[in-house]
C-alpha cells in the first residue's frame, strides 16, 4: 500500500489550480492588448469632456488623437497593414451609417466643429473601426479560425441584409428579430476555435456575437456619458441606453465578423 503524502497531495492541487489560472491571466492579456484602440477612443473621448483644448473643437481634437494612436500603433508593429485597411473599410462603412441615423434624427452631435460632415463629426467611423481593431487584433493573438462556416454567399448575404435593415427600417417594419433568428440558423454549426499558449478552445460562434455586442452597449454607456453623442431621451441628463441596443450591437458585430473571418480565409487561400 503507497504512504499517504499530504506535501505532494497540496503541491498537486495547487499546480491544477495555477494551470486554468495561468490561461486565464494570458487570455485576459491578450484581450486587452486586442483592446487599445477602443480604450484609446473611450480615453479621448473622457479627458476632451473634462479638459477643453483652448484654440480647436472638441470633436476636432478627438480625431486628431485618433489618428495619432492608429500611426503609433501601426509604427509600433501593434497593428498591421491588412488591419489598417480594415479598419478603413469600417470607418466608412460606419461614417455612413451616422450620417444617415443622424440625418433621421435618431442621435445627434451637437457640439462645434470643422471636421464634421452633414453634422456628424469624422472621428464617428472610428467607433465603428474600434470594433474592427478589436477583431483583428484578437484573431491574430488568439490564432483564431472557425469550424462550419457557411460560406460566402450566405454570410455576405446575411451581412448585407443586417446593414441594409439599419436604414430600411424608419420606413418599413424592422425585421431585425427575424435577421437574428436567422443568424442563429445560418451559424448554427459554426464554432470559433481559439488557442491560449498549447491549448485549444471552442465556442459557439452565435455566443460570441452576444458576448461583443453587450460589452458594446456597456461601451456605449460611457460614451454617451461623456457626450461622444447623445440619444433624444439624453438631452436633459444622461440615462442608461435602452437595452434594446443591444440587439443593434449583436447584429452590427455579426457584419465585423463576416468581413473580417472572410478577409481572413481570402489571405489564408493566397497564402502559399
Amino acid at each position: 500500500m503507497g504512504s499517504f503524502d499530504p506535501v505532494a497531495r497540496r503541491r498537486g492541487g495547487e499546480a491544477k489550480f495555477a494551470r486554468p489560472l495561468a490561461q486565464l491571466l494570458v487570455f485576459g492579456y491578450h484581450q486587452a492588448m486586442s483592446c487599445i484602440f477602443p480604450v484609446a477612443i473611450f480615453g479621448t473621448l473622457a479627458l476632451s469632456s473634462l479638459v477643453q483644448a483652448p484654440f480647436v473643437h472638441r470633436y476636432d481634437l478627438i480625431l486628431l488623437a485618433l489618428l495619432a494612436v492608429q500611426y503609433l500603433m501601426y509604427r509600433s508593429g501593434l497593428e498591421t497593414l491588412d488591419e489598417i485597411k480594415v479598419i478603413c473599410v469600417f470607418h466608412v462603412i460606419g461614417l455612413l451609417l451616422e450620417i444617415y441615423k443622424v440625418g433621421m434624427g435618431s442621435w445627434s452631435y451637437p457640439e462645434p466643429g470643422y471636421t464634421k460632415l452633414l453634422g456628424v463629426p469624422l472621428y464617428s467611423g472610428f467607433m465603428y473601426a474600434s470594433v474592427a481593431s478589436y477583431m483583428c487584433q484578437v484573431w491574430r493573438r488568439l490564432r483564431m479560425d472557425m469550424t462550419g462556416w457557411p460560406g460566402l454567399v450566405p454570410a455576405l448575404a446575411l451581412g448585407g441584409a443586417i446593414y441594409l435593415n439599419f436604414f430600411t427600417h424608419h420606413f418599413i417594419p424592422d425585421v431585425r428579430w427575424w435577421l437574428t433568428a436567422l443568424v442563429v440558423l445560418v451559424f448554427w454549426k459554426t464554432r470559433i476555435v481559439y488557442r491560449v499558449r498549447s491549448r485549444t478552445y471552442r465556442m459557439p460562434l452565435t455566443v460570441a456575437f452576444f458576448l461583443v455586442g453587450f460589452f458594446i452597449w456597456l461601451a456605449e454607456n460611457i460614451a454617451t456619458f461623456f457626450n461622444a453623442w447623445k440619444y433624444p431621451d439624453q438631452h436633459e441628463a444622461w440615462r442608461l441606453v435602452s437595452f434594446g441596443k443591444i440587439s443593434s450591437w449583436f447584429l452590427l458585430v455579426i457584419i465585423s465578423v463576416i468581413i473580417v473571418a472572410q478577409l481572413k480565409h481570402a489571405k489564408a487561400n493566397r497564402t502559399p
